[in-house]
């Protein structure tokens, strides 16, 4: 357990990790933009059904939820309670392993929902879905996009002790 964030060994632990997920969440967006380009080239050969009312909802329902509940889990997950217990039981490594490991849940829930309108567009033939799904898919992407300033500051703050406040 590396216990000074100024340390080389966290430093590289922080650098290490941010990058395994930074190329994590910029695959699974190239993936996202990939999945649009394959329902644009596909248009010719999927045939349009009648409109699904119940698949629809059903759809529209899961890519919200699924949307709301990344927000809603980046900032659960991220709450400086939570991250200063962990720092304080598991120090530098743990809390990075805890900023990674959100990082890519994130990016997997994103991924689910542009696969999700994927799969609607091959079950109704309308690319649309793709389209609207693989925006909101890459608006949270954006969203969960980890930038190392922001992992070093967490770091410092909930470990080391001149950031931490007194009370």
């Amino acid at each position: 357990m590396v216990a000074d964030p100024t340390s080389p060994e966290a430093q590289a632990e922080v650098a290490r990790k941010h990058k395994a997920a930074a190329t994590t969440v910029i695959a699974l967006f190239v993936s996202t933009i990939l999945l649009s380009i394959l329902a644009f080239v596909a248009r010719p050969y999927l045939e349009e059904k009648p409109p699904n009312l119940p698949l629809d909802f059903g759809v529209r329902i899961a890519v919200l939820m699924l949307g709301l509940g990344a927000i809603v889990w980046r900032r659960n997950k991220f709450s400086a309670m939570r991250l200063a217990d962990i720092a304080g039981l598991q120090g530098v490594s743990g809390l990075v392993r805890t900023l990674e490991k959100t990082t890519i849940q994130l990016a997997i829930l994103a991924e689910s929902i542009a696969t999700i309108g994927f799969v609607t567009t091959l079950i109704t033939g309308n690319q649309l879905y793709t389209y609207w799904s693989g925006a909101i898919a890459a608006v949270v992407l954006v969203y969960c996009y980890p930038t190392k300033s922001s992992w070093l500051k967490t770091v410092y703050r909930f470990t080391d002790p001149r950031f931490q406040q007194t009370s």
